[in-house]
């Protein structure tokens, strides 16, 4: 008399066999919707992304200015350069074309914003100038 030895794995409940049938659908889904267009556009991206990433990684002027956007103080100067440029964006179609001449370079010189404008630039090319030559400095 033979007997059959009883398995000891356990039995699928019904759960188990929808996600195993949905993952499979998943699957063929992926490879039917694989064209050779499809393929050689992923390629080319995948490439060009890996490209990409090396010379960003290689470049270390970039690579500083990334560890410089990422802190706080940047992200509120970030933050009201896009505003700027969005409300300048909408403010110049809408208003009159200067009219030109030493009165209007006056009156928009006695512009506290204009005044803003300058001192702000003042103050980055300063520290441009600054950084700039140090950097000759140090490495020439």
């Amino acid at each position: 008399m033979t007997t059959q030895t009883e398995t000891s794995t356990p039995a699928m409940d019904t759960d188990d066999l929808q996600r195993l049938v949905e993952v499979a659908q998943l699957i063929t889904a992926a490879r039917d919707a694989m064209s050779d267009e499809i393929v050689t556009r992923l390629s080319w991206a995948m490439s060009e992304g890996l490209t990409l990433l090396d010379r960003v990684t290689r470049n270390e002027g970039l690579m500083h200015l990334l560890k410089v956007l990422d802190r706080q103080d940047t992200q509120y100067l970030l933050v009201a350069l896009s505003d700027a440029i969005h409300a300048a964006s909408q403010e110049i179609p809408a208003n009159a074309p200067a009219t030109g001449g030493l009165g209007c370079m006056l009156r928009v010189a006695r512009d506290p914003g204009t005044q803003e404008s300058l001192r702000l630039l003042s103050v980055f090319g300063k520290h441009l100038s600054q950084s700039m030559r140090e950097q000759h400095r140090n490495n020439g």
